[in-house]
């Protein structure tokens, strides 16, 4: 199934390509270009609170302790304490624990800026905890991205499959993570934006969200390169002749949005290198946190052992859900390509998987780093909405949210291991 059969046409002011906004139709008429996406913000805000209501049910969470109600622990699991500390405190090199680096110190250096500082300004404007907001924020993101994943979607194929898409992305296995204190939802959110900018060619807006998706997670070079490539691509075009009239770009804003995309990544990179005196001191943060890219070297080597020789004390519901997030990830992908879904997608999506699978850290974490991959799930919407028995239809997407909400419970309050 390729693209031109499932794309439903551009309603007349959506079309062309010179818009000179994110796009005029959400400037002009926002509650028009908003209405469309209501049911797909209230699906995904049903599955979520699913999500959180099977947690408050869980046993654990009604025992006495403040450390085991359901927003305390999503507000302060794994990472998430990090950073609440950066926006009370401001950055340190030294948080007085050993990283893997020879007894080099942790540092808060290796998270992005932008949503501790989004924290700090919701924790000063509101009579609320560090964590209450640090969770606000997320929760906020999350729509904004569940927003934007309907764009993109809506954009490519029709409503239909951009609803699917986003009640997929909420109930995903590892959905749990876009209701907690972490940057993922953020960082979706100016993905998901950038890319529908991009498609539309509107290339400052394109390349501004971009630079806040950099500055939101490392993982923002995968936005970036997103619009490097598109705007080559369309550059090349443009001086071949295959881009005139109403398609031909306004070269300027082309550089300039694509300047604008990774701005984030390098000016925070050479912030920390300022702030430790080489130009090396991001990576070497990095270093001390036991994250550096090997070329999936890591990656096949944790899967094979676990598949070939399994651990004495069992395999765990973390390692087989794993495995299985990876191969249907790549899998997904490979049918992305095969559908000759946009460029920048098909960009985004392969450079997600580049640098979660390649990521020399401990296996646990990259379900986690492709949860923003949401252009993965594209196949399987667009497959799930050729189904023509709504009953059925909404017996399957409620079957998988489910199964995310119970499977959250376990992460949040079993899980050894960091999702």
């Amino acid at each position: 199934m390729s693209t031109d059969t499932t794309r439903a046409p551009l309603a007349p002011e959506e079309q062309g390509g010179g818009a000179t906004g994110l796009n005029r139709s959400v400037l002009r008429r926002p509650l028009r270009f908003l209405r469309p996406m209501a049911p797909a913000l209230l699906a995904y805000t049903a599955v979520r609170a699913f999500g959180l209501l099977a947690m408050w049910l869980h046993p654990k969470s009604g025992l006495p302790g403040v450390s085991n109600s359901t927003l305390t622990r999503l507000a302060t699991l794994w990472d998430a304490p990090y950073y609440q500390m950066i926006a009370i405190h401001g950055y340190s090199d030294d948080l007085g624990i050993d990283g893997y680096a020879n007894g080099v110190p942790y540092s808060s250096r290796a998270f992005f800026p932008f949503y501790p500082m989004a924290i700090r300004a919701v924790h000063a404007v509101l009579p609320i905890t560090a964590g209450h907001a640090a969770l606000l924020v997320a929760w906020f993101f999350s729509l904004v991205a569940a927003a934007g994943i309907f764009a993109v979607v809506a954009h490519v194929y029709r409503p239909r499959i951009a609803l699917i898409a986003v009640v997929l992305w909420g109930a995903l296995p590892h959905g749990a993570v876009e209701s907690m204190a972490y940057s993922e939802p953020v960082f979706t959110a100016w993905a998901a934006w950038s890319l529908y900018a991009l498609l539309r060619r509107n290339w400052i807006w394109a390349g501004a969200l971009s630079c806040m998706a950099c500055l939101t997670r490392p993982s923002g070079l995968a936005v970036a390169a997103a619009v490097g490539i598109t705007a080559a691509v369309e550059l090349v075009q443009f001086w071949r002749g295959r881009r005139t009239g109403a398609d031909r770009p306004v070269v300027w804003r082309v550089l300039l949005g694509t300047a604008l995309a990774p701005a984030g990544w390098f000016g925070y990179l050479a912030y920390v290198g300022w702030q430790r005196g080489t130009w090396r001191g991001y990576f070497d943060v990095q270093l001390a946190w036991g994250t550096h890219f090997d070329f999936g070297r890591g990656t096949l080597s944790w899967m094979s052992g676990m598949i070939l020789h399994p651990d004495s004390k069992g395999t765990t519901l973390d390692q087989v859900v794993m495995v299985g997030i990876v191969v249907a990830s790549v899998v997904l992908f490979l049918l992305a390509v095969e559908q000759r879904q946009p460029l920048p997608l098909l960009v985004f999506g392969g450079m997600m998987l580049v640098i979660a699978l390649g990521d020399g850290a401990y296996y646990a974490p990259r379900a986690r780093f492709l949860l923003p991959a949401f252009v993965l799930l594209l196949p399987v919407a667009a497959g799930l909405s050729r189904i023509r028995s709504r009953v059925s239809l909404w017996v399957l997407l409620s079957s998988a949210v489910v199964c995310s909400g119970f499977y959250g419970v376990f992460l949040v309050f079993e899980s050894v291991y960091s999702p």
